[in-house]
């Protein structure tokens, strides 16, 4: 139950980042949400070093740093694709794309489902399948995604996974410091893009887009470090697949907050959803 926990707070915390960084970015230019939500997710990764500790070997750093170039790409893939197109069905779509591959991950590193946690595991992915299905048109933003933006999902999904298997693969023992590791690598490499593509880190904006922003960093990070409890305490298909169930929460917020439209398909993921996790739950 302990793993299921961790995963789902891990989930509801993804949600909430990709919300954020994705209505941040509609009002800057994504590099920008990064140069602020990378060091805040740093911070955070080092008071939870702090907090908790951790043991630094050359697997925890190796295994953390490609972690962090993952997160960089990932998340900059992903804050573009919500930023230019919709919510409610790119962020399903990168979702499922971040399960199946961890799931089949794991599956080859010689991890078992029972049946009840296969059935489990099933369920999850039609949930998030049927996420990603529009209704009706929004108001604000057409329920279409261009070919673009759904690649930019597709991709995003691949390096989080990544990004969730080199957590998993890191030593036990080393505590938090991978989180630690592949933040500051993010960071490093964020910060590096800024001259290099020679984009202009102003101060315009208001307090709530840069609030947006910072809170897509520490989001991230508290959805980082509960993945790694989660995936340290049970098994990565098993958790990764609660994981992605992050889109869930997106969609509640894209809905209160942006007014897109929840098809009744959607409303039946989220039931569906909340099935898979139950049976998760019983199995782990």
């Amino acid at each position: 139950m302990t793993v299921v926990l961790f995963a789902a707070l891990s989930s509801i915390a993804f949600g909430g980042s990709d919300f954020c960084g994705g209505l941040a970015s509609r009002r800057f230019a994504t590099l920008k949400v990064l140069v602020v939500a990378a060091p805040a997710t740093l911070i955070i990764d080092l008071a939870a070093w702090h907090a908790f500790g951790g043991t630094w070997s050359v697997s925890a750093a190796a295994w953390g740093g490609i972690s962090g170039a993952a997160y960089a790409v990932g998340f900059g893939l992903l804050y573009w694709c919500l930023a230019n197109g919709p919510i409610i069905v790119l962020s399903p779509v990168s979702a499922t794309v971040s399960a199946l591959i961890p799931v089949a991950a794991g599956l080859s590193f010689g991890e078992t489902l029972t049946s009840v946690g296969l059935a489990g595991t099933v369920i999850a992915i039609v949930a998030v399948f049927l996420l990603g299905l529009s209704g009706d048109e929004s108001r604000e933003v057409s329920t279409r995604p261009t070919m673009l933006t759904l690649g930019a999902a597709i991709g995003a999904g691949a390096a989080v996974a990544l990004q969730l298997i080199c957590l998993d693969r890191a030593p036990h023992e080393s505590g938090m410091a991978p989180i630690v590791a592949g933040s500051a690598v993010a960071t490093l490499l964020v910060w590096t893009a800024v001259p290099l593509v020679r984009a202009r880190i102003g101060s315009d904006g208001r307090l709530r887009d840069w609030s947006a922003a910072i809170a897509a960093g520490v989001l991230d990070s508290l959805a980082t470090i509960a993945f790694l409890l989660a995936v340290r305490a049970g098994d990565l298909a098993v958790v990764a697949v609660i994981t992605a169930l992050y889109p869930a929460g997106t969609i509640v917020l894209a809905r209160l907050v942006l007014r897109e439209t929840v098809s009744r398909v959607q409303f039946g993921g989220l039931l569906t959803a909340g099935l898979a996790v139950t049976l998760l739950a019983l199995s782990s």
